[in-house]
């Protein structure tokens, strides 16, 4: 068999493999086309020698271009895995990264990004317009935004406002991808701390040059042709000119020198022409001034080119040295006082980090002498556990050319006092061992001020859930209370049932009066506050509180004259005055005094206040303080917490202080503990004096308005309750219907609202609960008054009534009904509001 037959078969066949098959196929279909018979008996088929070596030809193109493609797919393969790379490698990335695409939609976000900012891929920038903090912040960003645009690399700086209300800053960039025509990619980075130091570096360096100005000797610094580069201002003065005057006006050293050849002186120098470090003595004159002796020592140094010249200068006057040594003493004293009465540490080190010499204030930080201080090693006034670290980092200030980056520590000393360091090196001449001026920031308060901050926002958080467990208590309470009621209209006192529901009824008014704890706690109480002056209240507390006390403690009070007015809740302060003497009396052991004293402060005294920060303005303050056995400090930082009791259990529901916190915070007051074990404790409570003549509130409380309603509680007319827990709508119901009154439930606000406006029945009066899914009940006040502005309304929450009343455009005819409540309470609200009574 030929090789032409053969081709031909493996063709017909489908037999073979690798390179022979395509050609093979070729073959075939193009000696079909050249006419030639296919032999189906024999399985071969005659061609032509021009459509065997056609065919070859057109199967090797088709097997190259199978070859290409298979290429190609595995190029796609490697390009899909390198974006997953790419992709992987941005969201390692810690800080926020973003590609954009021409569009302006989110290409890519890393996780750093949604963290940060998060993410609205359609419009990726509008969660982080929304935090900027001023226009400027938003003038930058769309700077930024026309850059990335128009294809160009930009940067810059965005002051942000965080959830919690707090200002950070954020560099961001933007860079164009080259290879992806219309793509950017931005980044933003968290700077806040870093531009914290830059403003205390910025500080630190303008409290220097004030120092250096305002020294009592002269600097001053000379270009090679004698014109000033630099002045202080005391050489200047002693000159007779501003130093603006001086290196503004082009004025040299020579016009100031009298004495000496000045031929045989170079001009930056009033010296004869030698070495470059010189000193000795000259008269200078000024502007109208006498001339006076001079002593200057200076440096001069030249470039690497030996031009450039320029001097570093340092004048005394010695005139004013040998007219007087009072005066020298003086001039020395007050140099000496920069230095000592510096608002922050300076210490001087040697090479091996030995104190040099120090200022009065680091001395008062470690609470040791200055001479203990002088020639001890750095390291040994730092607290335990940090100074390998500081050892480590002073190093490497000795070893830097630039300042060496801040470093919080624990200074040793029993005042716990926290520092900031700032270090940079100084050599006092060349070739000499460099040592280190370390700047110390006492940094204490910032850092109490911080943890009183956070302890300030975890009680508004536990305030918060507080609040949301009593409400949905008080909502269990008023169904429990509700039908304890209604069973009691059933059964008589003789019954057997009446005195366990009664047990039922006492025992929910106590947890009622739990959950009203919680709301004090959370600020979320209803108060009833008036003018009053705190020594009426506390006369009218000493017998009960000497019976609480018992006869062992000694109870003194010390008032303030013409003591101020304040305005609270009278019988909410009293369980302030209350809780704070039985928790003295407990922490009393053995016989003590508890002592309460009243006294005004003036605003002018408040930011001199060991407590704070508060608003400035007039107190009336009010301390307890006892002979007990104190609180420690770890303890002191958490006494207000809810739950929180070091008594036994059984003993307490850790409600007390938790309780008169929250009264005093939502009376717009403040109180602080101090403490020390085995000295006793001080609660000082801050209330704002009322200013002028103020005449004492006529309000009177809710369970005198609910009281004061007349017996007979029964009624006609349709009320309208609308209350999404079913028990307490039933309750309600049950209790109106029982009092003559039509009741219409609504389960919700919609509903309520579809009702009124089909106006098949006359409404009397709406009672609603303010706080429901969907509708809630002010929003479905605001749409009853637009067709019933007249129609009567009682709210009923567990929160205070302020809570809704701000969130209405108008407050006449809105009566409240604060839950838990009972039968009577309900009815009669309802009876006093359809008769005309006030709410």
């Amino acid at each position: 068999m030929n090789q032409k037959d053969r081709v031909v078969r493996i063709a017909v066949s489908g037999r073979g493999a690798g390179p022979y098959r395509w050609p093979a196929a070729g073959v075939l279909i193009f000696s079909l086309l050249a006419g030639g018979d296919a032999g189906a008996a024999t399985g071969s088929v005659p061609v032509s020698d021009f459509g065997i070596v056609l065919a070859l030809v057109l199967g090797i193109a088709a097997a190259a271009v199978l070859i290409l493609l298979l290429r190609a797919r595995r190029r796609l393969s490697r390009v899909a895995e390198d974006r997953d790379l790419v992709t992987d490698a941005l969201d390692a990335v810690p800080h926020a990264r973003i590609v954009i695409d021409p569009d302006g939609a989110a290409a890519h976000a890393n996780q750093a990004w949604r963290r940060m900012v998060g993410l609205d891929e359609a419009a990726p920038f509008a969660p982080l317009e929304a935090a900027l903090a001023d226009d400027g912040s938003h003038d930058t960003l769309k700077r930024l935004q026309d850059a990335a645009r128009a294809g160009d690399r930009a940067e810059g700086e965005l002051r942000v406002r965080t959830p919690f209300g707090d200002t950070e800053w954020r560099a961001a960039f933007v860079y164009p991808l080259a290879v992806r025509p219309g793509y950017a990619l931005w980044g933003l980075e968290d700077i806040t701390a870093r531009r914290a130091v830059e403003q205390d570096m910025r500080e630190e360096r303008t409290r220097l040059a004030d120092l250096m100005e305002n020294a009592p000797i002269g600097f001053y610094s000379v270009a090679g042709d004698g014109r000033f580069l630099f002045i202080n201002d005391t050489l200047a003065g002693w000159l007779g000119h501003t130093s603006r005057e001086i290196t503004g006006g082009g004025m040299r050293l020579h016009d100031f020198v009298v004495a000496g050849d000045l031929s045989r002186c170079d001009p930056f120098s009033p010296f004869p022409k030698g070495a470059d470090e010189r000193h000795g003595e000259v008269t200078l004159k000024g502007r109208e001034m006498r001339p006076f002796q001079a002593y200057i020592s200076q440096t001069v140094a030249r470039g690497e080119d030996g031009d450039g010249v320029r001097t570093r200068s340092l004048v005394r006057d010695l005139t004013a040295e040998r007219e007087s040594a009072e005066a020298l003493s003086q001039s020395e004293q007050r140099f000496r006082r920069y230095f000592d009465e510096a608002p922050v540490g300076i210490v001087l080190l040697d090479s091996a980090a030995v104190v040099i010499e120090c200022s009065v204030a680091f001395a008062e930080m470690v609470h040791a002498e200055r001479s203990r201080v002088t020639g001890s090693e750095f390291a040994a006034f730092i607290g335990d556990g940090e100074r390998e670290r500081v050892t480590r980092w002073l190093a490497d200030a000795l070893a830097r050319d630039d300042s060496a980056a801040p470093l919080e520590v624990n200074l040793a000393g029993d005042g716990g006092v926290i520092a900031a360091l700032f270090a940079h090196r100084y050599a006092e001449k060349a070739g000499a061992d460099a040592g280190l001026v370390v700047h110390v920031l006492d940094q204490t308060e910032q850092k109490n001020l911080e943890a009183q901050f956070f302890q300030s926002q975890k009680m508004e958080m536990v305030g918060q859930l507080a609040g949301g467990v009593a409400h949905d208590f008080n909502n269990l309470l008023t169904a429990m209370i509700g039908f304890c009621d209604l069973l009691l209209q059933r059964h008589s006192p003789k019954d057997q049932s009446f005195a366990d529901i009664m047990q039922i009824k006492q025992n929910a008014n106590r947890a009622a009066n739990l959950v009203r704890q919680l709301l004090a706690f959370s600020r979320q109480q209803t108060l009833q506050p008036r003018v009053i002056n705190i020594t009426d209240v506390l006369a009218e507390l000493t017998h009960l509180l000497r019976r609480l006390i018992g006869a062992n403690i000694e109870l003194q009070m010390v008032h303030a004259r013409d003591l101020g007015l304040v305005r609270v809740d009278e019988s909410q302060f009293e369980q302030v005055i209350i809780n704070l003497a039985v928790n003295a009396r407990d922490a009393i052991e053995a016989g003590g005094t508890l002592t309460i004293r009243t006294r005004n402060v003036a605003a002018a005294e408040v930011p001199s206040l060991s407590h704070g920060p508060m608003p400035v303005c007039d107190y009336v303050v009010l301390e307890i303080s006892d002979t007990g056995c104190g609180i420690p400090r770890p303890i002191l930082d958490k006494i207000f917490e809810p739950f929180f009791t070091t008594k036994e259990v059984g003993s307490g529901t850790g409600l007390g202080l938790s309780t008169v916190y929250g009264i005093v915070k939502q009376t717009g007051g403040y109180i602080f503990a101090d403490s020390e074990p085995g000295r006793g404790a001080t609660f000082t409570i801050y209330l704002p004096r009322l200013e002028g003549e103020v005449e004492e509130a006529a309000a009177e409380t809710m369970e005198r308005r609910v009281s004061g309603v007349r017996d007979d509680l029964t009624g006609a007319g349709t009320v309208m309750l609308v209350e999404d827990e079913d028990a307490v709508r039933m309750f309600g119901a049950r209790a109106l219907r029982n009092k003559g009154y039509n009741v219409i439930e609504a389960p919700s606000g919609e509903d309520a609202l579809e009702i009124l406006n089909g106006g098949e029945q006359t409404i009397d009066i709406l009672i609603t609960d303010v706080i429901m899914p969907g509708m809630d009940g002010p929003a479905l006040i605001r749409h009853v008054r637009e067709k019933h502005p007249d129609m009567k309304v009682i709210f009923i929450s567990g929160y205070t009534e302020d809570s809704f009343r701000q969130r209405l455009d108008v407050t006449e005819d809105i009566h409240f009904l604060p839950k838990p409540f009972s039968l009577q309470q309900l009815a009669g609200k309802v009876k006093e509001i359809m008769t005309g009574g006030s709410g």
